[in-house]
């Protein structure tokens, strides 16, 4: 009997893969990938691996989740090494959990190998910590988009006044959204904002700004997916690490930003 291996590729940046994730790609006969997956990666499968491409964007998927069950149920019972590789973490917004799922209701062998999820690697490569002691003692991750379209049956008002940074994925489609619920609900129009696009890679782009702006920048600088959304005083840090830099107080802060 095969074995399944759900594994995270991490965020985008080629070295931000872990060991273990990286042999089982080596050692895979079918990959089944997702869009995001840095496409360097496959290149370390064997050159007998079977890729299947999987890949999700708004409004169009590739496959549909119910048939990328059945691929990685079909090729396990077939005895073979199966990698579901997946952006991130597989288990942070990746339905990666369904997917253990469709493989023990068979029966079959699985192991999950987490992942860098980029709700906290992007926002370190644009210089902003998800934690800080004096900016910040908890986050939270919120997905910004449900398949239904605004993903309004999340509790806004309890993220707005008791979690200190918010990490939000998928949300530029619903930003203006996500802003209102969050100054409805508690929040400061001077909230700090940041949104990162296609973190960790050689193409991110950062823009900042605050609760009340963040939406009127983003448009002008043509923002798109994808992108994180951190809202929240640690985003302040990235200003405060640039003007150390210009004064001469501290060495260059290598982002890609």
């Amino acid at each position: 009997m095969g074995k399944a291996y759900i594994v995270g590729a991490g965020p985008g940046d080629l070295e931000l893969i872990t060991v273990k994730a990286l042999r089982c790609i080596q050692n895979a006969d079918v990959i089944l990938y997702d869009r995001l997956v840095n496409p360097e990666l496959l290149k370390e499968a064997k050159t007998n691996c079977q890729l299947i491409y999987c890949g999700k964007q708004p409004n169009y998927h590739t496959l549909q989740q119910e048939t990328i069950n059945h691929l990685l149920v079909k090729y396990t019972k077939q005895g073979k090494n199966v990698v579901r590789l997946k952006g991130g973490d597989p288990f942070v917004f990746g339905r990666g959990a369904e997917e253990v799922e469709a493989l023990v209701a068979k029966g079959l062998q699985v192991e999950v190998v987490p992942g860098i999820t980029a709700g906290i690697a992007a926002p370190a490569y644009a210089g902003i910590p998800i934690t800080h002691r004096e900016l910040g003692s908890s986050f939270a991750i919120v997905t910004g988009h449900k398949s239904t379209g605004k993903p309004t049956d999340i509790n806004w008002k309890s993220l707005a006044t008791a979690v200190d940074t918010l990490a939000i994925y998928m949300g530029i489609t619903n930003l203006p959204y996500i802003c209102e619920e969050l100054l409805k609900h508690g929040k400061k129009e001077n909230t700090p904002v940041a949104v990162i696009q296609q973190g960790t890679t050689l193409a991110q782009r950062t823009v900042t700004g605050t609760l009340s702006s963040i939406v009127s920048v983003v448009e002008k600088e043509g923002i798109q997916n994808p992108a994180m959304i951190v809202v929240g005083e640690v985003v302040t840090f990235r200003d405060k690490i640039s003007l150390l830099e210009e004064e001469g107080k501290a060495e260059s802060y290598a982002t890609m930003a």
